[in-house]
């Protein structure tokens, strides 16, 4: 019988699905293959925009070739700090470092500014140096100045500046018991400022003699620091001292041109011809008579001086401006000096131990300097000063003249005084307040 379908039998069935399994296996590869393609290309662009904005050259490999270290970049640089000793010299502060050329050079270039000659044993002083070569040198000339040395293209540059200070003003008051030394140790403050003091009123104040208990003074003073510690003191801006009775004022003003100067509150200057003393805070020993039993002759004449009783090496002080006429020894007065001044006047100062640096007959020298120093040459019993003045030839006592002051401010510049005068003195009288304020509060207080 002939049908016209036969179907397949198993076996012809089987053969066919394994001829077309190859071909569906590399199909399946092929589709694998193209997804992971396409995957690939998507998670590419995605990194790239998502790419942080370090350049491509700034890995750590290519950063460490084209940098340096800092030990490649740093100079070396060294402060050697000091204080001058005896005998220090230019050559022996600076010969390691700079040749004996340059030293010569250096120190001509330097003798119109600060003769390095006259470096004193004492100061201190800071040698800078970068890569162990000279680059600068600065020396404290005094409280106020420093010198500076620097070195620049084989040149030097050479210049005197002011000592950077921080100032504090600050009243202060005390009472003197014994003696103004005394009385100002005893509010914590230190004997320059008793010195200070002093040089003020000292025209019209003689510390030796005028002192009494009881006597009080008050001043509006600049205290200076640095680098956070005190370093003595600046200007005293006005003072008051009360002495027996008798207020003395003093307000610091510079008028016009001049230098500044001690004023009383009316504008007339306190500065007069003569000092009171010639020394600070000594005895009198011996005063002014015309009738003396002489210590070491054993005999009555006259002794028309003060003899002053201080230690060996006090400084002596010229009580006024004037020329050197005399310098020498005799067997009675041992080293003295004699010094002419204005109006006829004329001192001299005996028995010094030595005289001070540069005294020489002509010589002028101001009111303050010192010119020696006590001792106990010639006929004496002990250190002291011998001091006499004369006027025309003419024995005075020094401690009985009233010599003129200096010029008072002039009309055209007293408003000018007065306005600074005024809240300077203000200060003093307010703390003059606070004292009376806190007593009354004490009082109270008491039962």
């Amino acid at each position: 019988m002939n049908m016209d379908y036969n179907p397949p039998n198993s076996s012809s069935s089987k053969r066919g699905g394994r001829k077309h399994l190859p071909s569906l296996l590399l199909l399946l590869c092929v589709a694998i293959a193209a997804g992971l393609f396409f995957y690939r290309a998507a998670i590419t662009q995605t990194e790239a925009r998502v790419a942080p904005d370090t350049p491509p050259d700034s890995s750590p490999a290519v950063a460490a070739q084209g940098a340096q270290t800092p030990a490649e970049l740093e100079i070396h640089r060294e402060t050697i700090s000091g204080i001058i000793t005896p005998g220090d010299t230019l050559t022996a502060l600076l010969g390691d470092y700079l040749t004996s050329q340059e030293i010569h050079r250096l120190a001509q270039k330097s003798r119109a500014i600060f003769p390095l000659t006259r470096i004193c044993a004492g100061q201190p002083y800071e040698l800078c140096l970068e890569e162990g070569d000279f680059e600068s040198f600065l020396y404290e000339i005094n409280r106020d100045e420093q010198l500076l040395i620097r070195k620049s293209n084989e040149k030097f540059e050479i210049s005197r500046i002011p000592i950077p200070y921080t100032l504090d003003t600050e009243v202060i008051h005390g009472t003197i018991n014994s003696s103004l030394f005394n009385a100002v140790a005893a509010i914590g403050e230190s004997p320059e400022l008793a010195i200070n003091l002093a040089d003020i009123f000292a025209w019209d104040i003689d510390f030796i003699r005028d002192i009494r208990e009881g006597d009080s003074f008050k001043a509006l003073v600049e205290k200076r620091f640095r680098d956070g510690e005190q370093a003595g003191y600046g200007r005293i801006l006005a003072a008051e001292f009360a002495n027996q009775d008798t207020l003395h004022r003093a307000v610091l003003f510079k008028d016009g041109e001049r230098p500044a100067d001690y004023f009383d509150p009316e504008g007339n200057r306190l500065r007069k011809a003569f000092l009171r003393a010639p020394l600070e805070f000594t005895r009198i020993s011996s005063g002014f008579s015309m009738r003396r039993f002489h210590p070491v002759t054993k005999t009555w004449r006259a002794h028309p001086a003060i003899d002053y009783a201080a230690p060996t090496g006090t400084p002596i002080m010229t009580v006024g401006d004037g020329t050197i006429s005399r310098i020498g020894y005799t067997n009675a007065n041992g080293n003295y000096i004699q010094i002419r001044h204005a109006n006829g006047y004329a001192t001299m100062y005996l028995h010094m131990s030595r005289f001070a640096k540069g005294m020489k007959e002509g010589k002028q020298v101001k009111q303050g300097e010192v010119i020696g120093y006590v001792g106990a040459t010639g006929l004496a019993t002990g250190p002291h000063l011998c001091f006499r003045m004369t006027r025309n030839g003419e024995p005075v006592n020094p401690q009985r003249i009233r010599p003129p002051s200096g010029p008072a401010v002039p009309a055209q510049n007293l408003a000018e005084f007065k306005a600074v005068a005024a809240p300077l003195l203000a200060q003093l009288a307010e703390t003059e307040k606070r004292q009376a304020r806190l007593a009354e509060s004490k009082s109270a207080e008491q039962p």
